[in-house]
Formats: C-alpha cells, structure tokens, sequence
C-alpha cells in the first residue's frame, strides 16, 4: 500500500484513480472530486475541505479526520466505508452508498444525510439538523443515538434501534419493518402510515401518534402528557405501561393500558374491520 504523509493537496482530482493508498496527516484544500473513482483507500488524521471527496469509492477507512462544512457532498455513490471518531462540520454526506459503518462521531449539521443507502450501522452517534435523514434508506442498525431533526426515516425499511432519542416531527411516515427498543421518542405524528412497527420499552411524546399503522406491537411502552389521539385507524397490538390522554378509532388489535384513559373515542369514523379492543386495568 502507497503511504503518504504530511502533504496538501488543492484544485480538481489530485488523487483521482488511487488504488491501495494510505493517507497520514494529509490536507485536501478546497476543490472538487479529490479521491474520486478509487479503492482501498485509508484517511488517517487528515483534513477534507473539499467538495465530492470520495464518490465512487470502493472500500475505504476514515479514522479521527476531519471534514470542513466546505466539503459537502463527500461521500456519495460509495461501497464499505467505515468512519471512526470523527469530526464532520459538512452537510449532505452519505448519498446513494452500500455499507456504512459510523461510530464515535458526531454530525452537527446532517442536512439530508443518508438517502437512498443500504445496509448501514451506526454506533455513539449525534446528528442534528437533520430534516429529511434516511429518507428512501434500508437494512440500518444503530445503536446508542441521538438525533434532532424532523422528518427522519421517511419510507426506510428494516430498522432496528437501540438505545436512541430522537427528536423528530413526522419522523418514519411510511417506514416499513421497524423495531426500536429502550428508547425516547419526541415529535408529532410518528409512524403514520407505516408498517410492522414495533416498539420496547420506549417513552413516547407529541400529538397524533401511531396513526394508519399497519401491524403495530407495543411492549411496556409510556405515552407522556402531550400524547393524544393515539392509534386512529391503525391496527395495535400490545400494552402500555402507565396513563394515556386520549386514543381514539383504532381499527383492530387488543391494546392494554396498565394505567388510565383520559379519554377513549369511538366515533362514525371507524374503518373496518372495527373490531379493536381496548381494556384498561386501573
């Protein structure tokens, strides 16, 4: 493997077509596609100011660098990259890749990261500013998170998370295959119109929660005070632990509620099969 150490490079390509390069200490001033259409690349301590550093990569370690906010856009339409204890001040990373792993790293501006990617882990990560995150994403596992931003996880598919908080307004609308465990949840219609969604022990808040949810499963889960509506024509299975505001129409299932019920709907709005049963044992 070629090594180089302590240089610069600037302007378009520099390192364009490498192959079984190691970098160490190594600053990429500001330009564009600096390392592109390459494989087997490894970033040890440097420095990435520029645009579209690494798109067309093929298998490629990034350990304790440091990405300016000049350069967005640096990771896109890659294959194997592992990204260890990490700076990144650069937004739009993570476009149409497969296989991510990311841990020890914090994000602080993750405007649209992470779509259209597969087969994806995160592990002690922060993003914030994040709108839009994971949309059209799938095969993820994280784990140890937190994340501020809304609109996240927008039609991905085959999550599981651990160990998470998650401040998202309209966060996994249309998500499919979703298992978050020991988690806190914060942010106004969660879930709508997704499918096999299941939660474990997760504090959830905000209003209209869980709404047109195919196949929903909840175990010893808590609402807070600003949780109503919950569950409307969705079809739920499982208990809730502690009291809820208000839910209203759902549509199948059996839902316990191990505290009280502020307030159960049942309206001429209900759809089919209208058959959901809500038992309250206090």
């Amino acid at each position: 493997m070629k090594i180089i150490k302590n240089q610069e490079f600037g302007g378009e390509r520099p390192l364009y077509a490498s192959h079984g390069l190691r970098l160490e200490n190594v600053t990429i001033h500001v330009g564009e596609s600096s390392i592109k259409e390459s494989s087997d690349i490894e970033a040890e301590d440097c420095t990435f100011e520029g645009k579209y550093v690494f798109w067309e990569v093929d298998n490629f370690n990034v350990n304790n660098c440091y990405f300016a906010e000049s350069a967005r856009s640096s990771l896109w339409y890659s294959r194997n990259c592992r990204m260890t204890n990490c700076k990144v001040d650069a937004p739009k990373l993570f476009r149409r890749m497969d296989g991510i792993y990311v841990e020890n790293t914090d994000f602080p501006n993750g405007e649209q990261f992470l779509w259209d990617c597969k087969n994806i882990q995160l592990k002690n990560v922060k993003i914030a500013n994040c709108d839009y995150l994971f949309m059209h994403s799938e095969n993820i596992l994280i784990e140890n998170y937190k994340q501020e931003g809304n609109y996240g996880f927008q039609y991905a598919k085959n999550v599981e998370i651990r160990n998470a908080v998650i401040d998202s307004k309209d966060a996994f609308w249309e998500a499919e295959n979703v298992t978050i465990y020991d988690s806190v949840l914060n942010g106004e219609y969660l879930a709508w119109y997704g499918k096999n969604i299941k939660l474990v022990r997760c504090h959830l808040t905000g209003e209209q929660l869980l709404c047109y949810v195919d196949g929903l499963v909840l175990e010893d889960c808590t609402f807070g005070d600003d949780a109503n509506l919950l569950f409307e024509y969705s079809t739920v299975n499982g208990n809730i632990k502690g009291d809820v505001v208000s839910i209203k129409n759902p549509s199948s299932g059996e839902i316990i509620v191990e505290g009280k019920i502020g307030e159960l709907i049942w309206d001429e709005n209900q759809k089919a099969p209208k058959d959901a049963k809500v038992v309250c044992e206090n």
